[in-house]
């Protein structure tokens, strides 16, 4: 039986809450789930009614105490998510269901696995989640949303959510990391290798040397407007070499530039000491995620080195034991980035459509877990 004391209040906007009262729920190595990030999102309109992901965000209340809180929001397509279900919309629309509208649990553009459900270390955490998802499934009643999804969320909490509701679907898939295996430096990284693998980073390594670049790294109020402004033009050309416009604004960037200085992590390369390309990270308390990354010249490798050995390098020197790359990209095997189980969890209302999601997850799950063990196997080290 739920707890009568628990309220649960729906936030139009992440602003309806305060930040002392939401941080105050986050755990310091997960900065994407920071007040700020999310703000960040709204107030730049990265994220709005106008782009597809209109913010409903749940909190749950003990008297005026905030005890639990879940990100959320209606989407109306399916882009900027990482956990692709487009042929489970297809199919409802072809039995002559509708989809969309959704309800999403997760960070926008940013398929980075963590912690999702907010729970107060005082409050029972079987209580929160009743609450909020009793929220969620009047929420997608009134608004008339065919489902409702938990993209990349830990473990124990997907174990925890399907205890407490069976009828959750969980969905497997697969993310590349690197751990510190008590390495000391960069050189202690490539002595744990395969010689086949330690010369081939060594010599993409002096690839980039041999073609005149230099990296800097930057951090906090080193990460002056001007250099961010240069990362966003990077930042930006990778989007219009797909052909399609970025999902982030140069607003969202620069209020986090002002809001999470201390999380921000900026590697430039130079050229004849001008900076060319650029690759931001953010900094957690015992982890560094690489996110994004632009180039405005074409060089052998310059990608590898920005966006990976510097982010080892970074780790090894900071004391940092995790390094979460990004999503996607098998090549990152061979550079010492081990396969990771990444889950979600999905609520179909219909149960046809369930049923067939349920199996597809089932047999997906087999594959899944096949290539992973099969890529641990294909890692480089010794």
């Amino acid at each position: 039986m739920l707890s009568r004391s628990l309220s649960c209040v729906m936030l139009p906007a992440i602003d309806a809450v305060a930040a002392n009262q939401w941080d105050a729920l986050v755990s310091n190595d997960q900065p994407f789930l920071r007040h700020a990030f999310l703000l960040a999102l709204e107030s730049s309109g990265s994220v709005s009614s106008a782009t597809g992901w209109e913010p409903c965000h749940l909190s749950v209340w003990q008297d005026d105490c905030l005890v639990g809180a879940l990100p959320m929001y209606r989407k109306h397509h399916s882009y900027g998510e990482y956990v692709f279900d487009w042929g489970w919309a297809d199919a409802l629309e072809r039995a002559g269901g509708h989809y969309y509208p959704k309800a999403l649990s997760a960070i926008p553009f940013t398929p980075v696995p963590g912690t999702r459900t907010l729970i107060a270390e005082s409050a029972d955490a079987d209580d929160v989640r009743g609450v909020l998802a009793a929220a969620w499934q009047a929420h997608c009643e009134e608004h008339r949303l065919s489902s409702w999804h938990l993209l990349f969320a830990q473990d124990g909490e997907v174990d925890a959510w399907q205890r407490q509701f069976p009828e959750l679907i969980a969905r497997e898939g697969v993310q590349f990391q690197w751990r510190d295996r008590a390495f000391g430096n960069f050189d202690g990284f490539l002595a744990s290798l395969t010689s086949k693998r330690r010369k081939m980073i060594k010599r993409e390594r002096r690839l980039v040397a041999e073609q005149g670049f230099t990296l800097s790294c930057l951090e906090g109020d080193m990460i002056t407007q001007e250099a961010m402004a240069h990362f966003y033009r990077c930042y930006t050309i990778t989007y219009h070499e797909r052909g399609r416009p970025p999902y982030l604004n140069s607003a969202f960037f620069e209020h986090l530039r002002h809001t999470m200085r201390d999380a921000l992590v900026l590697v430039q390369a130079l050229l004849h000491g001008q900076p060319v390309a650029a690759a931001l990270y953010f900094r957690g308390e015992n982890t560094l995620y690489g996110r994004y990354w632009g180039s405005e010249v074409v060089a052998d490798c310059l990608h590898f080195e920005a966006c990976y050995y510097q982010g080892i390098e970074y780790c090894l020197e900071n004391k940092l034991c995790l390094f979460d790359p990004g999503t996607q990209g098998e090549h990152k095997l061979v550079r010492g980035f081990a396969p990771q189980r990444v889950r979600s969890l999905h609520y179909l209302e219909h149960p046809g459509l369930a049923a067939g999601v349920a199996q597809f997850c089932q047999e997906e799950g087999l594959h899944i877990r096949a290539y992973r063990e099969a890529a641990n196997e294909a890692l480089p080290f010794k």
